[in-house]
């Protein structure tokens, strides 16, 4: 779960309602997928990493289903998905289990994580925002943080 919600770049609302079939085609994990997001209504694609691809299939295997089940079924009722609070809970056991403070780091934080790393690797707001599924370049800039010292470092590493 912590593999591919990095991967995809969802929000938790998003990860918990994900289905197998939205993930798997002939028997493999799709190297893409695309869902669509409950807070915008509108298809958002992504991309799975071979260590993502081999988490989920070693996930699914153990746990079964038809492609119309959830990926990360509900440990009261198998034929929901878990609550975000679940997942929450499980995001605050990882965070912890790796020595960092809960209080720093949540649901939103994976979300966030990969999205940062591309955009401090390229600079490339465009391509978070698509990747992030926001419609308007402003709300990628306020989610990243990006600010003046950002914008000019970029510029001073441009040569023309």
């Amino acid at each position: 779960m912590f593999d591919f919600a990095i991967d995809s770049k969802l929000r938790g609302c998003d990860v918990v309602k994900v289905k197998i079939g939205d993930l798997i085609s002939g028997g493999r994990v799709r190297t893409r997928a695309i869902v669509i997001q409950q807070k915008t209504g509108r298809p958002v694609q992504f991309e799975l990493l071979e260590p993502a691809r081999g988490s989920i299939l070693a996930w699914l295997e153990r746990r079964g289903g038809t492609l119309d089940d959830f990926v990360f079924p509900s440990r009261t009722d198998h034929a929901n998905h878990i609550s975000t609070r679940q997942y929450a809970r499980l995001v605050d056991e990882w965070v912890t289990g790796i020595g960092l403070r809960r209080e720093d780091f949540g649901t939103h934080s994976l979300r966030r994580t990969k999205a940062s790393i591309i955009y401090k690797q390229t600079g490339n707001l465009r391509a978070v925002q698509i990747l992030l599924g926001h419609t308007k370049i402003e709300s990628t800039v306020r989610y990243l943080g990006v600010d003046v010292e950002d914008a000019l470092a970029l510029a001073e590493g441009t040569e023309v």
